[in-house]
């Protein structure tokens, strides 16, 4: 730390009790001057001397019959007043960056101009700040803090806006030049010397990291750290991503842990203000420079402490243009009153709108540079993929939400384009979740919310799953279950060098899944006939069994017995035993014994069982 000392004479100066102060001296003092509660009996010769203010005062006392001063607001209090009153005698006085403010703001009160005495303490003290104080990394941020008491004292002096320029020209030097850091934790070690074959090869120098000043500046009060980050963003030389982290800091260091201490009365207006100058500082890059994590836990914060309209917007624009990066556990925003949710769906959906809005117009650029389609446009833009897993992820986690209402589940899911959508894996999983908590959905509403996942996405785990899902509707089991058929006889017909017949399987379209019950269960058992010609499978006391199934080729994984029963029902339906039958029973109806030769027992046995949900 820098220091100053003025004069040469020895401190005489004497306290009485706390309240009187006083100058040891052959001569008696004649003039009281009254600062604050502290009385000062000095002489009026040397304070006339320096002070011009104190002539006057002086002046008017004598012509008053009084030998008491009273000085009202003396900016710095008596400790600044004692410096002065030292500095008119000669005595002694040390300035350092604690008291050098309150001294120039009490010499500036004082009127200690050159006008009165040449080398006057306000020119001294103007020396020191400049050829020392400023110059000091250190110096210049206690300087800077020491100011708030002395408004706008300080403020008019220019005094804060010097150590903010000074703060802010330093945080944009090279690093490697740096060497004043105070609060930094990993010190600069010793050049290491690296020494082969008893030469000296290189030297190894600890390098100082770009933010290197970011916690130096975290003591700051907010209205002083607003105005150094201003500065600091004006100067343009400072990278967008060191700004965030620099906020982020400061956002750690001050704002509490617990959701008790952020709304507390005490602490909740500090919060707020805290919240929304940070916000107010966020990089000019709409947020890319920081993290989707920081800006989504400052948005729950903002949403606590209720900062304004504008701000929230602010941080949701950033967060959807950064949606890629978040996690699930980051986009669980509880929700407030009067909402009955856990979690704050609404907001979630009404980020993902505007981060579809923000993937459109950087398409639309694209296309008009590059002339491409969509599909290449997806390619060199994988985030939206990113987009599409985290939200499905998010889907199952408010799925288990019993207030979440369909509508609101099935609007989030349709807010995420198919093609960002490659698998469906994700939302089957968020669907079967949002069935298992609520029980009570029609079979209409069970029918809407599967209309979402296409089972052709699905992978093997999934779709082998999925067939034995009792939450289902049947319909959609039964897609799953002639899916996985037409692929596994595909897979039979191209070992068998049919490329016709398998390109044939391949390319069912969305019209086929809109058949009757009958025609379903006809192409589903002619595939399944097939399948065990082709591999020599055959039924055996109600089960299936592989002939040579550790050199079949096919790789293809037989249904369960239990979802067997499905095709049994269906079969009989497709007979017209079963019109008035709904397709949600979970019952089953024995097939005819036309249907394979020997599967009566298989298909008795089948009806003991239930399909069930692996979890």
């Amino acid at each position: 730390m820098k220091f100053m000392k003025l004069g040469s004479k020895p401190d005489t100066f004497q306290a009485d009790g706390k309240c009187i102060r006083y100058v040891i001296s052959d001569l008696a003092t004649d003039v009281t001057i009254i600062i604050g509660e502290v009385k000062f009996h000095l002489h009026k010769f040397p304070l006339m001397s320096k002070s011009n203010r104190l002539q006057k005062l002086v002046l008017k006392a004598s012509e008053e019959n009084s030998d008491e001063i009273d000085m009202v607001d003396f900016p710095g209090g008596p400790k600044a007043f004692e410096i002065c009153a030292k500095f008119c005698y000669g005595m002694t006085v040390t300035l350092n960056a604690y008291n050098v403010v309150a001294a120039r703001c009490a010499a500036e009160y004082l009127e200690m101009t050159e006008d009165v005495d040449r080398g006057n303490l306000i020119f001294k003290i103007e020396v020191f700040i400049n050829s020392s104080i400023l110059r000091s990394w250190k110096d210049s941020i206690i300087v800077l803090q020491t100011t708030k008491s002395l408004l706008p004292w300080s403020e008019n002096l220019k005094i804060v806006g010097r150590c903010i320029d000074s703060i802010a020209s330093k945080t944009s030097v090279d690093p490697a030049n740096v060497t004043w850091s105070y609060t930094y934790n990993r010190k600069l070690s010793a050049p290491e010397i690296i020494v082969k074959g008893g030469m000296k090869y290189q030297e190894k120098i600890e390098s100082v990291p770009k933010d290197w000043w970011v916690e130096d500046i975290c003591e700051l009060e907010i209205f002083l750290y607003k105005r150094v980050m201003t500065a600091v963003k004006s100067k343009g030389r400072m990278d967008g991503a060191i700004i965030g982290e620099a906020l982020k800091t400061y956002a750690v260091r001050w704002l509490p842990d617990s959701v008790d201490a952020l709304i507390s009365d005490v602490h909740s207006w500090r919060n707020k203000l805290l919240v929304e100058t940070i916000v107010c500082l966020l990089p000019s890059d709409k947020g890319v420079s920081c993290s989707c994590s920081f800006l989504l836990k400052l948005l729950k914060v903002a949403i606590l402490v209720g900062v304004d309209d504008s701000a929230r917007e602010d941080l949701m624009n950033r967060i959807s243009l950064k949606l890629d990066e978040a996690s699930v556990k980051d986009l669980l925003i509880p929700a407030r009153s009067p909402q009955t949710t856990i979690y704050d769906v609404g907001m979630v959906h009404s980020i993902v709108n505007q981060c579809m809005i923000n993937e459109k117009c950087s398409q639309d650029l694209d296309l008009g540079k590059n002339d491409v389609g969509c599909t290449d446009f997806v390619l060199g833009h994988g985030s939206l993929l990113s987009v599409g897993k985290v939200i499905d992820g998010y889907l199952e986690e408010i799925a288990r939400d019993p207030n979440l209402s369909l509508a609101s589940f099935i609007d989030l899911a349709r807010s995420i384009p198919e093609f960002a959508r490659p698998v469906h894996d994700g939302l089957y999983k968020a669907i079967d979740m949002y069935l298992k908590e609520h029980l009570s959905l029609t079979k209409a509403e069970r029918k809407e919310l599967c209309s979402l996942m296409d089972v052709k996405k699905l992978t093997m785990d999934a779709s082998m799953h999925a067939a034995q899902n009792d939450r289902l509707p049947l319909r959609v089991v039964v897609q799953v279950l002639f899916l996985e058929q037409v692929r596994a006889s595909a897979g039979v017909q191209s070992l068998n060098n049919n490329p016709r017949d398998a390109s044939r399987s391949a390319t069912n379209t969305e019209e086929e899944w809109e058949k009757t019950a009958a025609e379903d269960c006809n192409s589903i058992k002619k595939q399944m006939n097939q399948t065990k010609i082709k591999e020599g499978e055959f039924p055996k006391n109600g089960k299936f069994f592989k002939k040579d199934s550790r050199n079949s080729k096919s790789g293809m994984q037989l249904l369960p017995s239990r979802s067997r029963r499905i095709f049994d029902k269906l079969w009989v339906v497709g007979k017209g035993h079963g019109e008035n039958k709904s397709s949600e029973t979970s019952g089953s109806s024995q097939s005819p014994t036309s249907m394979v030769p020997g599967d009566t027992k298989s298909a008795a046995s089948s009806a003991k069982h239930r399909r069930h949900s692996i979890s």
